[in-house]
């Protein structure tokens, strides 16, 4: 077992690992013991950059030695936010059986359902990823901090699958609560 210096020192070289594309690097220093929530100097941990790099084996790895879903990036961000922005449909599955925060806001006011809309491309993989946060319980109504709703960002970018799977979304809701 490595001490608490030598895990966030392993950490560290995992994380410099992957940036390199070294995922077998850095799948054997979570195995020594990595503290895989240590960040470096960009803010980055093993499991927010795994995450946002859609390295599911190493995001596997990252959650089964303890990873800590609330570790949040240089944005104020936690790992399934750059997920569903980069369109890593399986990477954000395993993040939201995890048990990730759908509705985490970030310092740019956004969550991952704002991000899949904002920064995607309104294309397939992001169709999935807000099936995903959808069904995972994130919030359609959560404005960001413009007041925009997701189904008012869907439709300004003109992703028009998009809007439709948050209007059905809001109906379900709106029958389920009675009105």
């Amino acid at each position: 077992m490595a001490s608490a210096d030598e895990a966030t020192a392993l950490g560290l070289t995992a994380v410099a690992a992957l940036k390199r594309g070294d995922t077998r690097e850095a799948l054997a220093l979570i195995a020594r013991g990595a503290d895989v929530d240590a960040r470096d100097d960009m803010l980055d941990s093993v499991l927010l950059y795994a995450g946002a790099e859609g390295m599911d084996e190493v995001v596997r790895a990252a959650l089964a030695a303890g990873g800590d879903l609330t570790v949040t990036n240089r944005y104020g961000g936690i790992a399934v936010i750059p997920a569903s922005e980069r369109g890593h449909v399986s990477t954000v599955a395993l993040l939201i059986e995890a048990g990730s925060d759908l509705d985490h806001v970030n310092r740019l006011g956004w969550t991952a359902l704002h991000e899949a809309i904002v920064l995607g491309t309104g294309g397939p993989a992001h169709q999935e990823i807000v099936r995903l946060l959808l069904a995972g319980g994130a919030d359609p109504r959560l404005p960001d901090r413009d007041g925009t709703t997701p189904r008012e960002l869907a439709e300004q970018h003109g992703w028009s699958e998009i809007a439709g799977l948050l209007d059905t979304r809001l109906r379900e809701d709106d029958r389920g609560s009675g009105d």
